[in-house]
């Protein structure tokens, strides 16, 4: 019994191995198609939607990023919010009163056409918006003053519909807001999210999802994809909104421009919370690709097939090479690429980090509900539907 077991960890490990030798191979081929370009002064008008709800940890600073831009067209940020009593709508005032010559305009988008709070004001936007390219992300997105004229440089190509960008995530730089469960959080996005990311890209020949952290596209490849009232149900939106796209007929390009989204100072239930609803998003999102995720973590598998085998030595070299692929991975992507200086910082967080990761895959499958924002959701079909306050 215990060889068949480790037979079987160690065949999962070097399943894993490949994929990591897979990984190292697409952020190479990312980093490679880049590498020599840059913005040729193509900047088409663009409107930049950001739906609101409440306040978050270094919000203002990411909104402030916005008003930042150097970017010859013109642009223009709208907010939106439920109710003129989010807290939100205080930051908006002060943002224009500290930046009197950008065009930022406050909506308030009484109606809930869906689920998804988030998507109803998003339809309620963008009929208020100016321009023909328009641009979403998250409130706490922070960007540098390149980000518009990269991002919609990616649109002097036709074919491009949809333009999508790689992101970090930021942890406080110390106190209680550095939660170690933060840091395996900010740790898994540049090692272990984004690699997959570069990974589906090359092996599917090009993106076909979007990423939330930047979704920008033009108002004629969203219509042609059903527009943005057909995702009021869905959880993974932006996901969605790639997917459709791409069948449309467009591209999906995903720019080399970096941004940062900040991580709360979660404790174990709120990163669990997050983790797992994340984990179920892909999962129905993704349904194959998700199945043969478990394999990817490798790290854990080694560990296994050490104990498995009675710590044989033949064990040990093959979680050496593990662990040099999988650190190796997390430089290249992590460093190499996104340039996060955390990675360094949390190196030797790895292996727990990979740990929880095969916790949060398997158990995914053991239920249908995910919690955001304070709500309890249940998951069919990349669809939800509300169960109450959590």
């Amino acid at each position: 019994m215990a060889t068949a077991i480790a037979g079987m960890t160690a065949l999962l490990t070097l399943g894993g191995l490949g994929y990591l030798v897979l990984a190292l191979w697409a952020a190479r081929s990312f980093g490679r198609a880049w590498r020599g370009t840059g913005q040729d002064g193509y900047a088409p008008d663009v409107t930049i939607l950001k739906p609101l709800k409440g306040v978050d940890e270094r919000m203002y600073a990411g909104l402030r990023s916005h008003c930042l831009q150097v970017y010859s067209g013109r642009f223009e940020i709208l907010f939106g919010v439920s109710s003129l009593e989010d807290p939100a709508v205080a930051e908006i005032a002060r943002l224009r009163e500290e930046f009197p010559a950008v065009a930022i305009r406050l909506l308030v988008c009484t109606e809930r056409l869906g689920t998804s709070g988030k998507v109803s004001n998003l339809v309620q936007m963008l009929a208020s918006g100016t321009y023909e390219h328009c641009l979403v992300n998250d409130s706490d997105i922070a960007v540098t003053p390149g980000y518009l004229a990269r991002v919609m440089g990616c649109f002097r190509d036709e074919r491009v519909g949809l333009v999508t960008a790689p992101y970090l995530g930021r942890t406080a730089e110390s106190g209680r807001g550095r939660t170690v469960w933060a840091r395996l959080e900010a740790l898994g996005i540049s090692t272990d999210f984004m690699p997959g990311v570069l990974t589906a890209r090359m092996i599917e020949g090009g993106l076909h999802f979007g990423l939330g952290s930047t979704l920008a596209m033009t108002r004629t490849a969203l219509e042609k994809a059903g527009g943005l009232a057909a995702l009021v149900e869905y959880l993974a939106d932006d996901y969605e909104m790639g997917v459709r796209i791409a069948r449309a007929g467009y591209r999906v390009e995903l720019c080399p421009e970096v941004v940062e989204t900040t991580v709360p100072g979660y404790g174990l239930r709120g990163y669990w919370d997050h983790q797992m609803r994340w984990a179920r998003s892909t999962r129905d999102s993704r349904k194959l690709g998700y199945l043969g995720l478990g394999i990817t973590y490798a790290v854990p598998w080694a560990v296994a097939t050490v104990v498995a085998s009675g710590f044989e030595l033949w064990s040990f070299s093959l979680l050496s090479m593990v662990l040099l692929a999988r650190v190796s991975v997390a430089l290249a992507v992590g460093v190499g690429i996104l340039r996060d200086g955390q990675v360094l910082r949390d190196l030797w967080l790895l292996p727990l980090r990979d740990l929880t990761g095969l916790v949060f895959w398997m158990w995914s499958f053991a239920g249908d509900t995910v919690v955001w924002r304070g709500e309890r959701f249940r998951l069919r079909n990349g669809r939800i539907t509300l169960v109450g306050a959590d």
